[in-house]
Order: structure tokens, then C-alpha cells, then sequence
């Protein structure tokens, strides 16, 4: 018998992103009912908000899938961001979940009754609904992060963030600006460079690049793999991706390991070897380890970035005009377009949507001093609420899919708990999970996040909001939940 006497229990999903679609395509494999809720008026999260030229993402693209849902079609080793939206409107469909997406209707309060042992969700219009299970599948990397320089209203172009992409913005023949170096900025410079008149890349500072391969799949080779999926598995399981994940999440855990070695002498190869320009090569030398900040794959930025039309500005910015950025040294450069590559809030998740647990405790004073999560998936104190890809989950160059996946499992098993009927509530107790903060937060500064530089993976006190151990470590704490840390109540 169910929690609720013998009834289905009822699921709310927060975000049809990727993490969004797996738990819905998971609950529908078991029969559930459930509600997907959508703020935007398509599904996709974070490749549905970004799609700025140069858009690919970083992982395989045959690793970037569902495990259940291989796809033959990759038009080449690394995908566009728009092939991976198409992938993902494909997955929807196949699976029948798009009748269960409530697009445009964004959760505003979340609001958990100890006595029914039930969730009240309220939409922005005001509506409320409510349910035994939510699963908080709203991703990290969907509010811009604005950048704080003065006179930046002022200017009279357009002036965007790369997530708000504007189509209109003068971009050929034009003098274009570009504000952040990371993956984002990175990958704009090497889709525009040779469409512009001139471009100004300001860089706070320098990124370490990783030289990956690049090319074209064939329509033989797509041919191939339509024919047999063995072939995908072949480069989803391949040593090039799972043994450099593994030999990558060592590096990050044993800095001074022979592992890191290997990554920080092919990004200082890829730097010496690349850019002929001594001058350049210094502006693009960073001051501190391969990895502090998120490692950046690219093929094409050092060739990009030599390009005549590209000027490197690492200068203070001290403001800017209505004509363009004026540095802190008085050199002005003159714009037509302004792009803002500055990132993402990393830390506000399903906020500012108001989540209250028991006794009133709300989500943002739990949050106080900084986001986390019982292994990255449970709340002490709010009970059946699930995140996928929550605060301290793995953070790197591989699969956020397979995380969530791997999650999923982990969750999957606690929710059987409510299905048997064990209890109607589930959630992990408050001292198991500040035993493994201690743990956590103890190993996270050794990591090499920790090293020494500044970036979104660090939290309001310099510590890394990140998962310190291995991928082997958290392949087995997804295993099985240990249910002595976790308390079902009646």
C-alpha cells in the first residue's frame, strides 16, 4: 500500500530542461502521474537559453545522451548547441512527455504541510496545486550574471548578456566588444572572428586551453551508426571519454598527482606551441593552475585569437560610453555591439522560487552561508524534495546527463520508500548531512578549485560548492542511498 493509502502518489517537476525530461521520462516508465512545470514556453533549460554563435558543448557528443536514447544523427564529434535542443525536442516527443509540460507556468512558492505530508506548489499566476513528491530539475545555469561597470545603461548600441542573445545586434563589418573568457566567450570568438571588422576581447583573466579534436561525422559513418548503436557505445565508453573523466576527476582530487601534471603540461604546450606573437602569449598566460577554473576545451581559439581583426584587452575597464569601453588607463575602444559573456548566478537553482519546509524553515535560510545538499540530491528539513544536479553534485568536463542519471537512481530508491508505504515522508537527518558538509567541505579545499583562483565554482566563503572525491566515489554513493542517514516519518 501506497503513503497516501493506496493512492498514486502525485509528482511535481520543477524545469523541462535536460534533468526535467529524465525524471519525467523515468516516472512515466513506472506509471506515475506527474506535472512538469515550465517557465519558458519550450522545453530545453539550458540549450533552449543559449544560442550565441559558436554554441558546442564540451562533452562527446555521443556522451551527451540519455543511456536509454543514443543518437545516430551528430553532425560531428563535438555538437551545437542547436543540434542538442533538436535532440532533446526529439526525446520529448518519442517518449510522449509533452502533454505532461505546463509551459509558461513558473513555480513561485513551494510550501510543505507536515500533516498532510504534502507540497503546495503556486504558480505565478497565483494558481496552487499539490503534491507528495517534488523534484527540483530547474539547473544551475539559467539566471545571467550582470556585470557591475559603471555607465554600462549608457551605451548606444545594443548591449547584451550572450544568454538574451539579440539577432538584430550589428555583428558583420562591425567593431564588436566581449566581456569574459570562459567557455562562452571563448567560443564566440572563434565563430566571429572573421565576420567582424574588429574585436575587442576584454579577459579579467586568462583561460587555460585544452586541445581537443574536432570533426565531421560522415553520413556513411551516421549510416553505421543508425545500423548498429554498438558503434556509439563504442565512443560513449571509449578511454577517450570515461578514462579521461576518470584520469580527470583524479587530477582535480590529487593536484600534485601525476594526472594534473599531464593536464597542465598539454594546456602549456597547447599556449607555447600555438600563439607565434610573445607579446600575445603573455596576455593569454593565466597566473594560476590548469583547472582552477572550469577547464576550457576548444580546437580553434588559439588560431581564432591570432586573427589580425581580434585585439586581447586584459586592462581595467573603467567605464563605459555611449560610444564604447573606456579602460582604467585611458584607452578607448570604439563599439558598435557590446556582448556580455559574464555568466550565471551559480548559486540560486530553483530560487527565487520560495521553498518553506518543516517548522517554516525556508530554503534560503538553509542557504545562508552557502547551497548544499545530502549528496547533492536531499534537504534535511524538507522532506520528498529531490534536486537533480543540485548544490555540491560533480562539476567538470563530463556528462551532466550521466550525473543526473546516476542521481536519479539514487532518488528513485527513496521514493520507493512512500510507494510501499514505509512512511509518507522522506529526508535525510540534519546530523548526517552536516557530517557530510564537514567531510565534504574539508576535502573541497584541497581540490584544485581550491588552489588559489577565483570562479563560479567557489562559494560566498571560497569553497568549493563542488563534489571533492573521484567519479568512481560518486558512482558508488549513487549505488544505493544508506538509509540509516535518512529519516521516514509517518
Amino acid at each position: 500500500m501506497s503513503a497516501k493509502q493506496g493512492t498514486a502518489l502525485r509528482y511535481a517537476i520543477v524545469g523541462a530542461g535536460m534533468a526535467g525530461i529524465l525524471a519525467a521520462i523515468k516516472l512515466r516508465e513506472k506509471g506515475e502521474a506527474f506535472t512538469v512545470f515550465e517557465k519558458a514556453e519550450r522545453i530545453g533549460g539550458t540549450w533552449r537559453e543559449n544560442r550565441y554563435p559558436g554554441l558546442t558543448c564540451d562533452v562527446p557528443a555521443h556522451a551527451y545522451t540519455y543511456s536509454f536514447e543514443p543518437y545516430p544523427e551528430w553532425q560531428a564529434y563535438y555538437a551545437t548547441g542547436g543540434e542538442i535542443q533538436t535532440y532533446f525536442e526529439k526525446v520529448v516527443d518519442k517518449y510522449a512527455i509533452r502533454p505532461a509540460i505546463r509551459f509558461g507556468a513558473e513555480v513561485t512558492a513551494l510550501d510543505w504541510d507536515d500533516a498532510a505530508a504534502e507540497w503546495t506548489l503556486t504558480l505565478a499566476s497565483g494558481e496552487r496545486q499539490v503534491f507528495d513528491v517534488v523534484i527540483a530539475a530547474s539547473g544551475v545555469l539559467h539566471h545571467p550574471r550582470m556585470p557591475e561597470i559603471p555607465g554600462l545603461d549608457s551605451f548606444a548600441g545594443p548591449a547584451f548578456h550572450t544568454a538574451r542573445w539579440d539577432d538584430t545586434a550589428p555583428i558583420d563589418d562591425a567593431k564588436v566588444g566581449l566581456i569574459g573568457c570562459g567557455s562562452t566567450g571563448i567560443q564566440i570568438v572563434t565563430a566571429i572572428n572573421t565576420r567582424v571588422a574588429n574585436l575587442v576581447h576584454f579577459q579579467r583573466s586568462p583561460q587555460w586551453i585544452m586541445p581537443v579534436p574536432q570533426f565531421a561525422y560522415t553520413e556513411e559513418e551516421r549510416a553505421a551508426f543508425r545500423a548498429d548503436p554498438a558503434l556509439i557505445d563504442a565512443i560513449r565508453f571509449s578511454d577517450e571519454y570515461i578514462g579521461n573523466v576518470r584520469r580527470f576527476t583524479d587530477a582535480i582530487t590529487d593536484i600534485d598527482g601525476p594526472q594534473m601534471k599531464m593536464i597542465e603540461e598539454a594546456c602549456l604546450q597547447n599556449l607555447e606551441n600555438s600563439i607565434k606573437d610573445p607579446v600575445l602569449k603573455e596576455k593569454l598566460r593565466p597566473t594560476y593552475r590548469a583547472a582552477c577554473k572550469r577547464l576550457i576545451y576548444s580546437w580553434s581559439y588559439y588560431d581564432a585569437v591570432q586573427n589580425p581583426a581580434v585585439f586581447v584587452e586584459t586592462g581595467r575597464i573603467a567605464h563605459v560610453e555611449p560610444g564604447g569601453v573606456r579602460m582604467a588607463d585611458g584607452t578607448f575602444h570604439e563599439l558598435d555591439t557590446l556582448i556580455l559573456a559574464t555568466g550565471f548566478q551559480a548559486d540560486r537553482f530553483i530560487r527565487p522560487a520560495g521553498v518553506t519546509g518543516r517548522d517554516g524553515a525556508t530554503l534560503d535560510t538553509f542557504w545562508a552561508r552557502r547551497p548544499t545538499a545530502h549528496y547533492a540530491v536531499t534537504l534535511p528539513g524538507f522532506p520528498n524534495f529531490f534536486m537533480l544536479n543540485g548544490p555540491t553534485g560533480p562539476v567538470g568536463n563530463f556528462s551532466l546527463i550521466d550525473i543526473a542519471e546516476r542521481q536519479w537512481d539514487y532518488i528513485d530508491q527513496l521514493i520507493d520508500l512512500l510507494r510501499r508505504g514505509e512512511g509518507r515522508a522522506v529526508a535525510p537527518t540534519a546530523a548526517a548531512h552536516a557530517d557530510y558538509e564537514e567531510r565534504r567541505i574539508a576535502a573541497a579545499r584541497t581540490t584544485i578549485f581550491g588552489s588559489g583562483c577565483s570562479s563560479w565554482y567557489l562559494d560566498g566563503e571560497g569553497v568549493p560548492a563542488s563534489w571533492p572525491w573521484s567519479y568512481d566515489a560518486f558512482d558508488e554513493a549513487m549505488r544505493q542511498p544508506k538509509l540509516e542517514q535518512y529519516a521516514v516519518t509517518a
